[in-house]
């Protein structure tokens, strides 16, 4: 029921424009040290923007602060935006709640790092000379201006689309609500990225395409089990409050890492059975002749990714998670079983509104309308939404 209560909230603030959810200092390191891991060179000598993030209340800023030189960093940027909900709260920056006309308050500004170093004599150098230099040096944050379209911060506005071509990593939590237009703008100016998304994000005719062309993938961290967020105090739905700083925290099951950084679980191979042993052994497959074929697909329906055979060659319908395992180098993605994707290769058929209409009634024995061009059908009976791959390694002539 608490689950049920929070995607409700969730929905509300999405039709009211309120992404207030504030990513977690832990789930950020997690997942960027999981790409050093990889490549401990993946952030060295690079611009990093933040550019939905109000500096030093953000983890974002705050974790990339604190491991400046530990990255490599060539310098760090972050901004806040007009009427932002905890901008200035740690009472840094005073030009947050100075005049500026009728833009909201605090006004937007960028704070712009390019070095960290021992501010206090402590012999460390950490978030906390972070604070202490920006406090000190004015020069290192510059007001947001908006304009007639977008207030100050949006990442739309002149001023931060100017930041943005700067960069060469962004990495923040976006508005969900937003999703589609801000990952179209980092495409359009060929960023590099590290994003928080909703996991339905997958299927939107304006992301898959990039994931079918090995231009987005997922993270390395939490897809499939959802994340912890800070929400505002005036939050009704959320999970527990976080003993150590007071603050509320809601878990939204539905948010995992979109990226387009490399990472060695990308590269990982799945280990298979052939076709006949997963007829034999595999619990959902027992006392099967074959694997069930679609009627409007030309392929084989996989309903867990442990069940997809090594041996085939064909096209294969799987469940969205399968992208968590997705390696480019063993399969190559043809599409899915989505209305959305009408002019997919492997459909082989539509259905008529009249045949629609029938197949509802034959199936509920009442009036109504059965969509079977939404997704794959099995023996006339829908199933849940599908990513059609085959293997990249083709059989040798004369074998299956």
């Amino acid at each position: 029921m608490e689950s049920k209560s929070l995607n409700r909230g969730l929905g509300a603030a999405k039709a009211a424009k309120q992404d207030e959810f504030y990513t977690q200092y832990v789930d950020i390191q997690k997942e960027v040290e999981a790409y050093l891991e990889f490549d401990p060179d993946t952030f060295r000598g690079k611009v990093v923007y933040c550019n939905c993030d109000d500096p030093f209340e953000s983890n974002f800023f705050k974790y990339f602060a604190a491991n400046f030189n530990k990255l490599g960093l060539k310098k760090l940027i972050a901004n806040s935006y007009d009427g932002s909900p905890i901008a200035g709260q740690g009472t840094l920056f005073p030009e947050y709640n100075e005049g500026n006309g009728k833009r909201q308050k605090p006004k937007a500004l960028a704070v712009i790092l390019d070095h960290v170093k021992d501010e206090d004599g402590d012999g460390a150098a950490n978030v906390t000379d972070v604070e202490l230099f920006l406090k000190n040096n004015k020069a290192a944050r510059t007001a947001l201006h908006g304009n007639d379209t977008y207030p100050g911060g949006d990442f739309r506005s002149p001023d931060c689309v100017a930041l943005l071509k700067e960069a060469d990593i962004v990495v923040t939590n976006p508005p969900f609500s937003l999703f589609r237009e801000y990952v179209a703008q980092l495409v359009e100016h060929w960023k590099k990225f590290l994003i928080i998304g909703n996991t339905n994000s997958i299927t939107y005719k304006e992301i898959f395409p990039l994931i079918k062309d090995n231009k987005l993938w997922l993270g390395c961290t939490n897809f499939n089990v959802g994340m912890f967020f800070e929400v505002p105090d005036d939050w009704e739905h959320f999970h527990h409050i976080d003993k150590e700083t007071g603050r509320k925290i809601a878990r939204v099951s539905t948010s995992c890492w979109y990226t387009n950084l490399d990472h060695g679980r990308r590269h990982d191979p799945l280990n298979l059975m052939t076709m006949a042993d997963n007829l034999k052994f595999s619990k959902n497959m027992r006392g099967k002749p074959a694997y069930d074929r679609y009627d409007n697909y030309d392929a084989i329906e996989v309903s867990t990714y442990k069940e997809i055979p090594s041996d085939y060659y064909g096209v294969m319908g799987v469940p969205i998670t399968f992208l968590d395992k997705y390696n480019p180098d063993q399969f190559e993605i043809v599409g899915t079983t989505e209305s959305n994707d009408p002019d997919n290769v492997c459909r082989t058929r539509g259905y008529t509104s009249q045949e629609c209409r029938d197949a509802y009634r034959e199936r509920f024995g009442k009036p109504g309308v059965y969509d079977l061009n939404a997704t794959g059908v099995v023996d006339g009976v829908k199933v849940f939404k599908r990513v059609l791959i085959r293997h990249r390694t083709r059989p040798a002539e004369g074998t299956k």
